[in-house]
């Protein structure tokens, strides 16, 4: 804006011919950027609105919600945690190769630990894939801890 400002002080010296040449392109130019730009911004709220409704109507993975839909049992899911992840958590979940589990309802999602559970997706966490009662019954005790 300060350019432009300069630059059409300095036009008042130039013949009007001149002047108005200067002042006509430069209006294009700056017109041609801000519709660029906001072409731009356009394109980029559609992708975030193409994202976000492909995100809302996924289906739900029925393993999914089967388990999260199952009560659990805590004391069940406590024996379970004993015999497949206490090698690595420890028996009371406080970590010894794998992480510390302490409160870790409170940082992940329900959802993000069955993925964890299921993919291993932290080596070298292996792969489990417990039926939807079991995992309900580790997801109880997890949230004991």
């Amino acid at each position: 804006m300060i350019l432009l400002r300069h630059v059409l002080q300095t036009t008042d010296s130039l013949s009007p011919a001149i002047a108005s040449a200067v002042e006509q392109s430069l209006s294009k130019s700056i017109e041609s950027r801000a519709a660029q730009t906001l072409g731009w911004l356009l394109a980029t709220a559609v992708m975030v609105a193409i994202g976000l409704v492909v995100t809302l109507i996924r289906p739900a993975d029925p393993y999914v919600s089967t388990v999260l839909n199952l009560p659990g049992n805590a004391e069940r899911g406590q024996a379970i945690f004993q015999i497949n992840c206490a090698g690595c958590h420890g028996p009371e979940g406080r970590g010894l190769v794998g992480p510390d589990l302490a409160n870790v309802s409170n940082r992940k999602s329900r959802k993000d630990l069955i993925r964890q559970v299921t993919t291993g997706e932290t080596p070298p966490m292996p792969k489990f894939q417990p039926s939807p009662e079991t995992m309900a019954d580790l997801l109880r005790y997890l949230e004991t801890l």
